[in-house]
């Protein structure tokens, strides 16, 4: 254990202390599901409940981010703890390729099966008036006969997608500068281009949001227009909080580069981040090209 180990010596393997985070993390998921349920409900004690769960995220975040950085910095992860923490992330990245995956899929299966079968003869009896016409952007004319989904016009690549894709292929060249600037210690040009590359995460959510806005405000494309609006919002949206969750990331590891921390031979925190913020430039090309040119 670490307790036997002789001061300045990195330990074999590292067992830390008993702590009261994954306790308040399970309360905070309580709170947040609870009050979720009630809100959207018309229940507006809901509002408070979620707003505490997510409190109490906040406070879990900062204390177990900040005695894992003292954990670190006090020498006591091994190589052992190393390797862990590689194979932690990689299982956690592929975990977030399976979920997108998932969403990937079912755009496929909307537009490829489920609106064609629709539209087929076999269906002709039970909807003679349906039209399988990728999307439904029409009301009455194309998969809305009912008059259920309002007219909407769809999202192209230009202008903002495709400013956000120069973002996004931009930021992750700049990390990567970061990165190489790293490995030889230059820690001012690291710092620099880490900065960089936090603005251009920033620049890409406010671009993203202002498309929401438009979409809402002038297309009328909403969650509740039909397949298309909500596979398009279920997309763009999860990856735009993977955006901000990156983002934060390579926010708090260039604020730990400012404090001294990683060295051109240990800093597997950076590196972390840095495949994560890869992972989401991908899914974004895919995403781009799927949801915006086909």
């Amino acid at each position: 254990m670490s307790a036997a180990t002789p001061h300045g010596q990195t330990p074999y393997y590292f067992i830390p202390e008993p702590s009261s985070f994954p306790v308040l993390t399970a309360t905070g998921l309580f709170f947040v599901i609870i009050g979720a349920s009630q809100w959207v409900n018309g229940e507006m004690l809901g509002a408070y409940a979620v707003a505490f769960g997510f409190a109490m995220w906040a406070y879990v975040l900062q204390g177990w981010f900040r005695q894992a950085i003292n954990e670190s910095e006090k020498g006591l992860y091994s190589d052992r703890i190393d390797a862990s923490f590689r194979w932690s992330m990689s299982w956690f990245i592929f975990s977030e390729v399976m979920f997108f995956g998932a969403f990937f899929g079912a755009l496929y299966w909307a537009r490829l099966h489920a609106v064609p079968n629709l539209g087929s003869l076999d269906n002709a009896v039970l909807w003679p008036d349906f039209k399988a016409i990728w999307p439904s952007s029409q009301a009455g004319i194309t998969a809305s006969p009912a008059g259920v989904v309002e007219p909407f016009s769809t999202m192209g690549p230009w202008p903002i997608p495709t400013i956000n894709t120069a973002l996004l292929l931009t930021s992750g060249v700049t990390l990567t500068i970061a990165h190489h600037a790293l490995l030889v210690g230059r820690r001012a040009r690291t710092i620099g281009f880490m900065w960089l590359t936090v603005a251009l995460g920033v620049l890409f959510l406010c671009l993203q949001a202002y498309e929401y806005s438009h979409a809402y405000s002038e297309l009328n494309l909403k969650l509740s227009s039909g397949i298309y609006g909500s596979t398009f919002y279920m997309l763009t949206g999860f990856h735009g909080f993977h955006v901000f969750v990156g983002m934060l990331m390579l926010l708090f590891i260039t604020l730990r580069l400012q404090k001294g921390h990683f060295t051109p031979q240990r800093h597997f925190g950076f590196e972390g981040a840095a495949w994560y913020w890869h992972f989401v430039d991908v899914v974004w090309l895919g995403l781009y090209i799927v949801v915006y040119w086909l």
